[in-house]
């Protein structure tokens, strides 16, 4: 049997709104306003929609498992930390504003 990754979204209240299958592996995840910024085993950011579970750009290849993610208190930043220690600092928002 293969093992499958998902992303279930619930209520507050425990119904079952939604779900999702994922290809990669989550090391990391933190709701941020309305989306949801992933980073998995596999070395792939994700940045989904909340409430539909969508992706809201392709995945960001960082080609090293992601360990840990945050993202900064204006939202301007995701802050990335990968298996070799490096910090990547990843801008949010239009190239002009970033």
């Amino acid at each position: 049997i293969q093992d499958k990754n998902a992303l279930h979204l619930y209520s507050v209240n425990g119904k079952h709104l939604g779900s999702e299958t994922l290809k990669e592996e989550v090391s990391d995840m933190c709701v941020t306003g309305e989306y949801i910024v992933m980073g998995s085993l596999q070395g792939f950011l994700s940045i989904r929609d909340l409430y539909s579970l969508s992706l809201s750009i392709s995945p960001l290849a960082m080609r090293l498992p992601i360990h840990c993610i945050s993202v900064t208190k204006e939202y301007s930043h995701i802050l990335v930390g990968l298996e070799d220690g490096k910090l990547i600092i990843v801008g949010v928002g239009k190239p002009a504003e970033v």
